[in-house]
Formats: C-alpha cells, sequence, structure tokens
C-alpha cells in the first residue's frame, strides 16, 4: 500500500474491503512521506519493519528480490501522487490498484493506459459504487432493454463537509482543497467524476459533450466546491450531473435517475439494498437485494440473504473480490479501468474547458463545439 497512513480515511476503506474475502494480505508499504508516521503506521498494521520502505522506488526494489514478493500495489495518496506510482508499478509488473481520479491530466491518463498495455499487471479504479449488487442489476436491466431507449440521466453526489474554510488540521480537506495536490479540480475531480462514472457504468453509454459550470461557494477556496453539468451521450440521451461538497444537511447523497421510453430507475447510495423500477402506466416497484431475483454475476456480489443490509465495504470489498478473480482468469469485464480512468479524466478538463468558456458545449475529446450555451 502507498499512503494509507494514520490519520488517512479511505486507506483504512480499503484495508477492509480487501480483507473481507480474504484474497489479500497486507505485507508491505510506503505508508507516509513522514518517516516516524510512516513506521508508525506500519507496527499498528503488524507489517514487518523490514517492509515499510521510505518511497514507491525502494518499495519495488526491496520486494523484487524477496521469495515472498508482494504482486499488487493499492494506491491511496492524494491525487498527484497517483501517476509515478501506478506508472513505476505497472513498469515492475505488478497489478495495480488505484484511486479515483486516475492522475492530474488527460494526458498523463493516456500515458498510463499505454504503459499498462505494455504490463504483465492488471489495473483497478476504485470506483466503488460500480460494487453495489443493485447498481449491477440496474446495469444489466438497462442492457436488456427494459427501458427502451434512453432519454435522460440524472446523477447527483452532493455533500456538506466543506460547506465553511477548514483549518489546516483537517489533513483530508486541506489536500483536496489545495491545487499542487489535487490537481485542477476540487469537488468535480473528488466526488463529480463518481457521478460521471456511474452514469456511464449504468446507462453503457459514454458522454460526448459537456456544459459545465463550476463555482466556489467559500470565500478564499483555490478550487471548486460545486458543479453543475449538462450532458450528451453517445446513444443520444440528455443528461444533469450535479456535484457539490458545501450543500448543509447533505451527508453523503448519491443518487441515480435513468428515463427510458418505456420506464425508468432510480437508485440511492444511502438506501443501497433497493432499485425503483417505474414502468409506464404501470405501478412502481420497489426491487430489493437477493440473490434469487438478479442474474447468476450479480448474485456473485451479493453475500446476504435478502433482507440483512449490505453497503459501503461490500460494495468496495466486492471490487477487490473481482480484481482477484480477474488476475487469477475468470475476467470481470465490469470491473473499472484504465478505460473509466481516461474517461474521467475527459470529462473534468472537458467541464473545466467548459466553465471557462460560460458553459460552452465541450467535447470530451478537446474540441469545443460553438454552438452557444445550448449546443
Amino acid at each position: 500500500m502507498v499512503g494509507g497512513g494514520q490519520g488517512a480515511f479511505i486507506g483504512a476503506v480499503h484495508r477492509m474491503a480487501l480483507r473481507l474475502d480474504d484474497r489479500f494480505e497486507l505485507l508491505a508499504g510506503v505508508f507516509s512521506s513522514q518517516p516516524e508516521r510512516n513506521r508508525q503506521s506500519a507496527r499498528e498494521l503488524h507489517v514487518a519493519p523490514e517492509r515499510c520502505y521510505a518511497d514507491v522506488a525502494a518499495l519495488i526494489e526491496g520486494e523484487a528480490v524477496r521469495e515472498d514478493a508482494i504482486e499488487a500495489l493499492i494506491i491511496v495518496t492524494p491525487n498527484h501522487l497517483h501517476f509515478d506510482a501506478a506508472l513505476e508499478g505497472l513498469k515492475a509488473g505488478l497489478h495495480v490498484v488505484c484511486e479515483k481520479p486516475m492522475t492530474l491530466t488527460a494526458a498523463e491518463a493516456e500515458r498510463l493506459k499505454a504503459a499498462a498495455a505494455r504490463s504483465a499487471g492488471h489495473f483497478l479504479l476504485t470506483h466503488t459504487y460500480a460494487g453495489y449488487p443493485m447498481i449491477q442489476h440496474a446495469r444489466e436491466l438497462v442492457a436488456k432493454g427494459e427501458l427502451g431507449a434512453l432519454r435522460h440521466v440524472q446523477v447527483e453526489y452532493v455533500q456538506e463537509w466543506l460547506s465553511v474554510a477548514q483549518n489546516d488540521d483537517n489533513r483530508q480537506a486541506a489536500w483536496r482543497t489545495d491545487p499542487t495536490k489535487a490537481g485542477a479540480a476540487g469537488c468535480l475531480g473528488d466526488i463529480g467524476v463518481h457521478a460521471f462514472q456511474l452514469a456511464q457504468f449504468v446507462t453503457g453509454q459514454k458522454v460526448a459533450r459537456v456544459s459545465a459550470s463550476l463555482s466556489t461557494a467559500v470565500a478564499g477556496r483555490a478550487l471548486d466546491d460545486s458543479v453543475q453539468a449538462l450532458l450528451r451521450f453517445q446513444g443520444g440521451a440528455s443528461g444533469m450531473l450535479w456535484a457539490s461538497q458545501c450543500a448543509p444537511g447533505f451527508e453523503n447523497e448519491l443518487t441515480l435517475r435513468i428515463v427510458g421510453e418505456k420506464a425508468s430507475l432510480s437508485w440511492a447510495q444511502e438506501h443501497p439494498n433497493e432499485l425503483w423500477l417505474k414502468p409506464l402506466d404501470a405501478p412502481s416497484q420497489r426491487l430489493t437485494r437477493r440473490s434469487d431475483a438478479v442474474s447468476e454475476a450479480v448474485a456473485r456480489s451479493i453475500r446476504l440473504p435478502g433482507g440483512h443490509p449490505e453497503g459501503y465495504i461490500e460494495s468496495f470489498a466486492n471490487l477487490y473480490r473481482a480484481f482477484a478473480d480477474d488476475v487469477q482468469g475468470d475476467g470481470q469485464a465490469w470491473l473499472p479501468g484504465i478505460e473509466d480512468g481516461v474517461d474521467g479524466m475527459r470529462f473534468i478538463e472537458a467541464a473545466i474547458a467548459s466553465s471557462a468558456g460560460d458553459g460552452v458545449w465541450t467535447a470530451l475529446d478537446g474540441d469545443e463545439r460553438k454552438g452557444g450555451r445550448n449546443g
């Protein structure tokens, strides 16, 4: 593991998730750039002192000569450290698990994609919400044509935790609002890209163009804390995306609605064990998470009988279990990977460019369409 030491949020989540199915064991790491915190973190995580390294280069070099060498590299650092660590891991032939956004720029994402194509290692980008069984079920319903031709997609990811200015003691807020560590996007890169990936994942369609407005509500903040965007999908559907980290009263509200010609779907991450199917001219149906009511493929992501709630950790663990299956030869095509990372960075850059141009419609390949605000 690279990053994820004392005081880190997401590193602990990764460790819980990778343990859940006994498919991974944490053996080594670079847990902090601060030597003492690095050593203390290793002790707390029961990592042998000689396998606590000063940096990624030392880790890869030190592990390469061991008979029990690591097989995978998990990157849970601030954004600006993702690219170099992932690139070195892939060059060494390691499997790589990386937090999102994958890199700081689309150009870096393309370089990582090329490196992955040359590497023996597999790559997982941890877009957590793809691991929820009811999201996977929704994806199958859309693919089977249960909704008919898609007309509209609405996705929201709204939080309150950055509603006021933070002091430097809040490490999570400090790096996420620092352009040198987070990159050019704040809320957009932290949670907006999750909403974007979820919309593409369930619909099976890629976003072609975006008209976006990024804003900053908290005075003095260097990066956006809200984004509102109109989307145009390659399959013809229109969409709306709203992400905010300065919305009081919203804890972690990720919601998705997909409207088709025959029916609609809606799902909320705070109630992840149910999915609403709303057919045209018929009663709405509340679908619950049951292994006997979904496909065999989706049922692999369900651990408990219906009525026993599963949630965030289980969803995260589904990524790790499926990744282990994928590495060991049982291909899991639904897993978020390099392509999701490239798409995410293209979306971020297109949204920033669109906002700078007063909402001009901007293609995700970088080509601005000068058709006005309604494109």
